[in-house]
C-alpha cells in the first residue's frame, strides 16, 4: 500500500465492509478495500484505506458501522 493511503475501517463481517464501501461511495470517497480474510476458515479482517487527504471525513462517516 501506498504512503498515502491510512486504514480507516476493519471488520471480519462482509455486510459491514458493503456497508462501509457503500458509504464511502455515497460521498464521492476514493478507497481500496483489502480482503485479508481467509476463504476456508473465515478469520481475519477486511480492512478499507482511503486517501490521507479524505481521512477524518471517511471516520466521522464510518464512526457508527464500529458499534
Amino acid at each position: 500500500m501506498e504512503k498515502d493511503w491510512v486504514s480507516v475501517f476493519s471488520t471480519n463481517q462482509d455486510f459491514k465492509a458493503e456497508l462501509a464501501k457503500g458509504i464511502l461511495e455515497e460521498n464521492e470517497i476514493k478507497f481500496v478495500l483489502l480482503n485479508r480474510r481467509d476463504s476456508t476458515y473465515l478469520f481475519g479482517d477486511i480492512e478499507i484505506f482511503v486517501n490521507r487527504d479524505d481521512t477524518i471525513k471517511a471516520k466521522y462517516l464510518l464512526k457508527e458501522l464500529d458499534k
